[in-house]
């Protein structure tokens, strides 16, 4: 990649799959050094799953994406949906920038695009969960500089010394579009 390349955030989030988005985002969950490769493996097979029923975000279904694209590689992507068994309850399940792209509004736009999205399909609050490794002291730090609230750690969750750590963010009765 071009070390001169700066990204332009202004376009809209796509949300309908296309045949070429589960390499993007397997290259895009490696370029952020965050994730285990068993956790890759896991976000692409839910864009693969997606894609094999006709390439649809389905109205209804377990799970809904969103994609910024770039004219070199995928920029950011979320993926969230309803929890099954409950009323109004969504989880946001990924959701990751280029690193070449962090730090200029992408992440929290992506985040308030997906929240809009499930509080359109009648979510009433989102949970995040994420790692308490070090190495994700800034995820969290972004996720309570958008006004989620810690609700639960889980200690030694997803491995020894690796607690899960849980969000919440309750959506007002009207969730305004931003």
């Amino acid at each position: 990649m071009p070390t001169t390349f700066r990204p332009t955030l202004d376009s809209a989030f796509r949300s309908s799959l296309r045949a070429t988005d589960a390499d993007a985002v397997g290259a895009l969950i490696r370029a952020t050094g965050f994730f285990y490769d068993h956790e890759e493996a896991i976000a692409i097979e839910l864009v693969e799953e997606a894609l094999a029923q006709k390439g649809l975000a389905h109205p209804g279904g377990d799970y809904h994406f969103l994609f910024a694209d770039g004219p070199e590689f995928l920029l950011g992507y979320s993926c969230f949906g309803p929890v099954p068994l409950t009323v109004g309850s969504w989880d946001l399940y990924w959701i990751a920038v280029h690193p070449q792209t962090q730090g200029q509004g992408l992440g929290r736009k992506l985040l308030r695009a997906s929240e809009d999205a499930a509080a359109a399909a009648g979510a009433s609050q989102f949970f995040v969960d994420t790692s308490g490794r070090a190495l994700y002291e800034p995820t969290r730090a972004f996720y309570e500089r958008c006004g989620y609230q810690r609700a639960a750690t889980l200690e030694d969750f997803y491995g020894p010394g690796d607690p899960k750590v849980i969000y919440q963010r309750r959506f007002p009765t009207t969730h305004p579009t931003r």
